[in-house]
């Protein structure tokens, strides 16, 4: 039996800034103050990964309001 794993693309800069409605200017401020979700440095690029992101907006919640 063969098993196959499925890696999802990483995000860029741009597409992540895009995905919460926020300026790429503020994600650079965000990795400087190490506030944000974690992000990889690939080469001289910065990428996230989606299950990352995810977690970050879940510890944002307040709960129930």
């Amino acid at each position: 039996m063969t098993r196959t794993t499925v890696v999802e693309p990483l995000l860029s800069v741009q597409e992540l800034a895009e995905y919460l409605g926020v300026p790429v200017a503020t994600l650079y401020q965000w990795r400087t103050k190490r506030y944000g979700p974690v992000g990889l440095r690939v080469g001289k690029h910065i990428r996230y990964r989606r299950q990352e992101v995810e977690r970050w907006l879940a510890s944002l919640s307040d709960g129930p309001s």
